[in-house]
């Protein structure tokens, strides 16, 4: 090892693993051939860019350069009922992807969920993408360690989502250990410090050291809302007005020694409140769905909740966790094709992922994440919905803190967007500058 290489390795900074791109779709924009460049020549890397910004293109575009470059295997990984559309828009891209759910199939690049990944064998394969990389930190500790096991006996490595870490900056450490950078508890260790007396609690260290964090992390990620935050042209990606409208319904019985409902205290009653006040809820749910004849999505929380929405809305269809993933899929394609007008589910089964432009209506039952408020939001709210897209949070008055965490959280979450927009920005300017110093002509006496 030589003296800058060691000096390199000390610097904690994302290097270059990968090559420059052999091949670019045409129907890619500039700024997704930008960053499918980038990623490509950076070998491991992570796209954090918002729902409509076409990842599922960039990532198929990569998968190609990587499939064409090594002549192996690339594995997309999904979430659930998520497969079929990428096989989809990758035959609107020009790239022959298959559905296998056991073992790999005939084409080079072969799309599963997370949860079949054990019947896979990294050996297989040259390069892995994540497809909503953030669901990772949902499944349970097996199964992500599983991801990430798997991920660091493959060279080439890509994670794509809208929501890096939708609730600390610690978990990007996540993002930084599956791409084989930093472990996520050496991130700890050199960029956080822990809050007070509580050792679960970890936040930044000085002003200095957080410059040297988000100069990490934009070593290997890059991110962005729109265009223009790479500075190109925001053209059609441009959305229409979001309208959340807040509905506050009654319990038929107040709480036991109470002549009205308080906000409740603690998880249990949280999760008593809900339980009494499923049929108010559920009501107000169907009464705005019914309203008009226009597609709308009935999130839910409880299987109970579900069972209701089904009955009020006459012209529902749900999917509950206990269906089998091909009656999943075909409901979803049913649901987007527009043969199903409402559809009633919950954001653990499809809240990520899924594209649904048509759709401009939404009823949420609200919960302490923000990041499924996000996503399930997000599957109507995206670029390419052409309607203005109304939201219908229903809640109680007994469940007034759990709404006011998740606004907290996305008012956190949109803090450390922006600075993590800020500070790819600098570093891009840099590395921009460096580059025409570079070009630079040297003086003829020199």
């Amino acid at each position: 090892m030589s003296y800058a290489e060691f000096i390199e390795r000390k610097a904690n900074i994302g290097a270059d693993h990968g090559f420059d791109p052999l091949w670019m779709p045409a129907k890619l924009f500039p700024f997704q051939r930008e960053l499918t460049a980038w990623a490509l020549r950076k070998g491991r890397a992570a796209i954090f860019a918002d729902c409509g910004l076409g990842k599922t293109f960039m990532q198929l575009a990569w998968a190609e350069n990587v499939a064409r470059k090594t002549n192996g295997r690339v594995l997309v990984l999904t979430p659930l009922a998520v497969a079929f559309q990428t096989v989809t828009e990758g035959q609107s891209l020009g790239v022959d992807v298959e559905h296998c759910r056991e073992g790999i199939g005939k084409e080079q690049i072969t799309v599963t969920n997370y949860e079949r990944l054990h019947y896979f064998d990294p050996g297989d394969f040259s390069a892995v993408v994540c497809d909503e990389s953030s669901i990772l930190k949902n499944f349970n500790g097996a199964t992500r360690q599983a991801v990430t096991d798997f991920m660091a006996r493959v060279p080439y490595r890509l994670l794509c989502t809208a929501t890096a870490a939708p609730n600390d900056y610690v978990e990007l450490g996540t993002s930084s250990e599956a791409l084989g950078y930093m472990a996520h508890r050496h991130m700890l260790g050199m960029y956080f410090t822990h809050d007070g007396g509580n050792t679960s609690k970890w936040r930044l260290k000085g002003h200095a050291r957080s410059q040297r964090f988000w100069r990490y992390v934009c070593s290997w990620a890059r991110a962005l809302r729109k265009p223009s935050d790479l500075g190109y042209d925001d053209g059609r990606f441009r959305l229409p007005a979001l309208n959340v409208r807040n509905h506050v319904v009654d319990a038929a019985q107040p709480m036991d020694g109470y002549l009205f409902d308080l906000p409740a205290v603690g998880l249990k009653e949280q999760r008593d409140d809900l339980q009494k006040t499923i049929g108010e809820r559920c009501e107000m749910a169907a009464d705005l769905a019914n309203a008009h004849g226009n597609p709308a999505v009935a999130w839910c929380n409880l299987n109970a909740e579900g069972d209701m929405l089904a009955r009020l809305i006459p012209d529902a269809v749900q999917i509950s966790g206990s269906d089998a993933d091909e009656r999943k899929e075909e409901a979803f394609k049913a649901f987007a094709d527009g043969s199903i007008r409402v559809l009633v589910t919950k954001p653990s089964i499809g809240g990520f992922g899924l594209n649904w432009q048509h759709c401009a209506h939404q009823t949420f039952f609200p919960s302490h994440s923000y990041e499924q408020y996000y996503q399930c939001v997000r599957r109507c709210w995206r670029f390419g919905q052409q309607n203005p897209v109304t939201v219908d949070m229903i809640t109680t008055p007994g469940q007034a803190d759990v709404l006011a965490n998740m606004n907290r959280k996305a008012q956190a979450a949109s803090r450390m967007f922006d600075q993590l927009l800020s500070f790819m920005g600098r570093e891009l300017n840099i590395q921009k500058a460096a580059k025409r110093t570079m070009k630079m002509e040297a003086p003829a006496w020199l």
